[in-house]
């Protein structure tokens, strides 16, 4: 394969930038733009260790900095491969990098340096797509699980599954081409006992995907209810600061408001909607639409009530398009404004906390819950 180049590190004003090179040519790629100052030869250098020189193109030498070689296949992408950190300014960085592609590098696509890890069996494809959580994570719990995986643990566990299917299989090979043998190392009682096993294990790993999922991509949460409820003080309240405008208008909330947030260690893409109700407001109308759109979306609601009012017909028919939509098991009822008093004392729903957008109340417990429900 080619040869190629690209910047590491990001662009911008720093201490350090780094260019990567990595393929057959990388270390005469290398020879063409730096020079040890100890003069020993590129292809000359121990693996593994850092040689301090200077940078030059064919107007001469523009910066210093050092030199990190590894032979392969002990790289990351399995080949050849070498790291340039110079100073990290724009300009001494791209020069740097046009360098490297003048001595015969090419210019590297977005992840090449991953894939040809993959390729190369440097790395499975669970452990590249870790790399990515790791650069990307947003929480502890993220780069947690992002760690792991990168260690293979996800890996050798798949392959541990795949070993022991393997194994029935040839024990049922076995049976079908010599049934008078009886070659099976294992009964059929034993064999049906360990996919059982098998199946209660690959259910449980793949149970993990919403967990996994909730703490890296976030969960597509929306915050419904009648107008004048307080649901754009819910937002402000989750986000911290005054992400949505609040008065004591009912239908303020024309459009939907969405802010990423997290909550404990879980990210929550969270949609503020305009209120549910029925309505002579054309406008109004087309926000309402887009409320109930992404309800039927949403992977987690939050149903916002007035507690301090008794429960009524517009309330009641907020719990009905919840039913509509099929979200029940995965909705949370916040009766809001319980610094005021609650009037929602024989309120028919399980799922619920007495909230407070502007004390604070319920907080904690929306947190506990959300985590329940996400594993």
């Amino acid at each position: 394969m080619r040869t190629i180049a690209a910047i590491s590190t990001p662009l911008g004003r720093g201490g350090v930038s780094m260019i990567r090179i990595t393929g057959d040519m990388a270390f005469e790629v290398a020879s063409g733009l730096f020079v040890p100052k100890s003069g020993l030869e590129i292809d000359k250098i121990r693996s593994n260790s850092a040689v301090y020189g200077s940078f030059f193109d064919k107007d001469g030498v523009f910066d210093d900095g050092i030199l990190i070689l590894y032979r392969a296949p002990k790289s990351y992408t399995g080949e050849n491969t070498v790291e340039l950190c110079c100073h990290g300014g724009l300009l001494v960085t791209k020069k740097l990098l046009e360098a490297a592609i003048t001595a015969g590098a090419s210019y590297a696509d977005a992840g090449e340096f991953t894939k040809r890890a993959f390729i190369n069996g440097r790395i499975t494809l669970s452990q590249a797509e870790a790399i990515g959580g790791i650069i990307d994570a947003k929480n502890e719990k993220h780069l947690a699980a992002s760690v792991l995986q990168s260690e293979g643990t996800l890996s050798k566990k798949i392959a541990s599954l795949s070993e022991k299917l393997a194994y029935l299989a040839a024990s049922v090979y076995a049976y079908i081409d010599y049934p008078d043998e009886d070659l099976r190392e294992v009964t059929a009682e034993e064999m049906k006992s360990s996919l059982i096993l098998i199946r209660d294990e690959l259910e449980q790993l793949a149970g993990t995907h919403r967990y996994g999922q909730a703490i890296s991509e976030g969960i597509k949460t929306v915050i419904i209810g009648k107008p004048n409820t307080g649901k754009s003080s819910v937002l402000n309240a989750l986000t911290g600061y005054d992400r949505a405008i609040v008065t004591d208008i009912a239908g303020t909330t024309r459009d939907i408001i969405t802010e990423q947030i997290r909550l404990g260690d879980l990210m929550l893409n969270l949609s503020d909607t305009a209120g549910i109700r029925e309505s002579a407001d054309f406008i109004e109308n087309i926000g309402i639409e887009k409320s109930k759109r992404a309800l039927y979306d949403a992977e987690l609601v939050l149903a916002v009530f007035d507690g301090s009012q008794p429960f009524d017909e517009e309330d009641s028919a907020i719990v009905s398009e919840i039913k509509a939509a099929g979200k029940e098991d995965c909705t949370i009822y916040l009766l809001n404004k319980s610094d005021l008093g609650t009037s929602f004392p024989d309120f028919p729903i399980k799922r619920q906390i007495e909230f407070s957008a502007v004390c604070g109340i319920g907080k904690d417990k929306l947190e506990r819950l959300v985590a329940e429900m996400f594993g």
